[in-house]
């Protein structure tokens, strides 16, 4: 601050308002293969509906995972997904190419590189294998009246699905599977002309076959379920109407754009874009299919432009890439159609933008997925969380606990990975269930009990992992199925509802807050012996108690020496203690150590504390950041020290009811009581 020169009165504000911050505790992390979504980039989803809008639905191969995930939604509402990148690839117009995510796409393909063709699907996978992108780039793609050599040759009768015409591959006037064609009864090269044929007053025909040895079209009824045939008979030498089979879809043909008029860019820039199924896979309906025809589209967009400058009235870009890359959940763009070789350029006036007078149909290929990923592969998927500054995540769910097959080594293998992960962030903490193949498919409970308790074994000790005795059998909606999933995506689930509703200091077990969601069974339901046994052996049980639901019945942490933080409410408060004041802590850097420091510090930690002692959170804490701990040797290292100490509440593991019988006449105070 500047010194006064003469006399005055100078204003200066010191801010001492600031508080603790709040920090998440509730975010969950699981690492898989799914069916679609972005490759190897973290997503984040809010529900269930959410998750199968991105990644797809559950199957055969991915459903221990897929359900985990959708377990914990739940309970809790943001879960971050990464999918992992294994030989996955998408399909796409020429053949396959793996396009990770939208950043991906941006820095290798947006500009046309490489030979992939006009398109890709938006995520790798054989899902993208049903998609079928049509494009008409002309008035004439869009709506034709055929001329004298294209007249019916021959009468066709009542019922007939097919017709007979002449010259079906003639230039400029080929017939395309998928035409809507209608007839008339004079010349309608002028369409404004069309005269229908009696019996046959707006009443169209799709083309399904065509034969272009003898001429012949097979045809049926459009939109109709039945496939039927001709309405009514059609007479020698009729005159036929030709439009694009998804022609109806749009208010008119594309032509030349308002900005390209205006800006003198041309003519001839617009052209529609239908993305659809081709085999129903993904929505139920194949525009092939007699009646399907539209309910099976999937994305339009119309009068987008072959500009690369060309804009909407609104000013946003009308550029097609752009506009498919903006709002497309289906498809990428790569390469524009061989036969528009001036697509994308800046041309002049007058410039006509060259003409695709037949459609252009492109059906992907070439997608791929694999579902069986090696430990490395999820290893890396999993390692996306691994920096706890930039990614803000707190409940690490171990999804499919053996990787590559179901086998001791490989949940060993994943399990202390995931471990090693929480220990590493510090602030977050991983839920993992047994194999498989530990209790699923096993009859006998003893044997049971001593599967969990190995596979306990072999896994680190740490206070940042949950374990687990099994899986739950639920109903998938998706396949009609039930199945058993992993308990380790409820356990979860179990921690982030417990946030809701009470605190994360409280545990989560228990009948108040440990109820299990949508199980019907266990692979295993141990008793009181069989919980003794794996709750020494850092094991939480989930059991299913008649008539009071399945629930967890334990709060053990992973780790093996008896101390506060083997149990979770502990260790997650420490971890919301160590999270929220370290992060208060960053405003201190930079400032002096002093007593003024010290003492701002402290005024901003104790309120915090104590606002947790008043939620249960902790029995008393106490805050020392003096000249003990800060030395002349820690100031002059340039460092600050201050000692939080805390007491925290410790939740009820075992009662003991002692009830007591005396004799009539006797005082309670006689035999011990009040």
């Amino acid at each position: 601050m500047a010194f006064l020169v003469s006399p005055g009165v100078q204003v200066n504000e010191v801010d001492l308002t600031n508080v603790v911050p709040a920090v998440a505790t509730s975010i969950g992390a699981i690492a898989g293969a799914f069916e679609k979504g972005p490759v190897g980039s973290i997503q984040t989803v809010t529900s269930e509906g959410d998750l199968v809008s991105k990644f797809g639905k559950p199957n055969s191969d991915n459903f221990e995972n897929w359900l985990a995930a959708a377990s914990f939604l739940q309970y809790g509402n943001t879960l971050r997904i990464v999918r992992a990148e294994s030989a996955i690839v998408n399909a796409g117009a020429n053949s396959g190419i793996l396009i990770r995510d939208d950043d991906h796409y941006e820095q290798s393909f947006r500009s046309g590189q490489g030979s992939h063709g006009e398109w890709a699907a938006r995520s790798a996978g054989t899902w993208g294998n049903s998609i079928g992108v049509a494009i008409c780039a002309t008035a004439t793609a869009y709506e034709q009246g055929l001329s004298s050599n294209n007249l019916v040759n021959g009468a066709g009768t009542a019922g007939a699905t097919t017709i007979t015409v002449d010259d079906a591959d003639a230039s400029g006037y080929a017939f395309n599977v998928g035409d809507m064609i209608s007839f008339s009864s004079a010349d309608n090269a002028t369409i404004a002309n069309h005269a229908d044929l009696t019996g046959h007053e707006g009443i169209e025909y799709e083309v399904t076959a065509i034969n272009t040895s003898t001429n012949v079209l097979t045809i049926r009824k459009k939109d109709d379920p039945n496939g039927a045939g001709l309405a009514a008979a059609v007479a020698d030498n009729s005159f036929i109407r030709r439009r694009w089979r998804f022609a109806d879809l749009f208010d008119r043909g594309p032509g030349t754009s308002p900005y390209a008029t205006e800006n003198g860019k041309g003519t001839a820039d617009e052209l529609h874009i239908v993305v659809y199924d081709t085999t129903g896979s993904i929505t139920g309906f194949d525009v092939d299919v007699a009646g399907q025809r539209t309910k099976g589209v999937l994305e339009t967009y119309a009068a987008v432009s072959k500009h690369p400058s060309a804009k909407t009235p609104q000013g946003n870009s009308n550029f097609y890439p752009d506009v498919i890359f903006s709002q497309s959940t289906n498809i990428y763009w790569c390469d524009h159609p061989t036969a528009g070789s001036n697509w994308g350029t800046d041309i002049s006036t007058g410039t006509a933008f060259t003409a695709i007078d037949t459609p252009v149909v492109d059906s992907l290929t070439g997608g791929t997925d694999d579902y069986s990923l090696t430990n490395g592969e999820i290893s890396i998927a999993y390692n996306k969380f691994a920096d706890a500054e930039s990614v803000d995540v707190n409940l690490i769910i171990g999804g499919s606990s053996s990787i590559a097959a179901d086998t001791q080594a490989n949940y060993d293998t994943h399990g202390t990975m995931l471990i090693d992960l929480a220990a590493a962030r510090l602030d977050c903490m991983a839920f993992i269930s047994p194999h498989r193949a530990a209790t699923v498919g096993v009859a006998d409970a003893n044997t049971q009990t001593t599967n969990v308790k190995n596979a306990a074994a072999t896994l680190p000790s740490s206070s940042y992992a949950v374990l687990d005795s099994g899986y739950k059998y639920m109903y998938d909606r998706y396949n009609d199925v039930y199945r058993y999933i992993p308990l380790n995506g409820d356990i979860a689930g179990l921690c982030a509802r417990t946030d809701d509703i009470a605190d994360v200091f409280f545990s989560p077990a228990g009948f108040n807050r440990g109820t299990i969601r949508g199980a019907v069974k266990l692979s295993f339901n141990p008793n009181q012996s069989q919980r003794d046994d794996l709750y020494a052996a850092r094991v939480n049980p989930v059991v299913n108690f008649p008539g009071q639901g399945v629930t967890l019945f334990g709060d053990k942490t992973a780790l093996t020496t008896p101390s506060a933080f083997d149990r979770i409410n502990v260790r997650r408060l420490f971890i919301v203690l160590e999270k929220a004041i370290s992060t208060a802590s960053k405003f201190q850097l930079f400032e002096f150590n002093d007593e003024f420091t010290r003492a701002q510090f402290k005024n901003l930690v104790e309120p915090f504390l104590r606002d947790i002692q008043g939620r249960r959170g902790i029995d008393s804490f106490q805050v020392v950041c003096d000249g003990t701990n800060n030395t002349g040797v820690v100031v002059d290292r340039n460092e600050f020290v201050a000692d939080v100490y805390v007491k925290p509440a410790r939740s009820i593991n075992f009662i003991t009811l002692n009830f007591i019988a005396t004799r009539t006449g006797v005082a309670f105070s006689e035999v011990g009581g009040a």
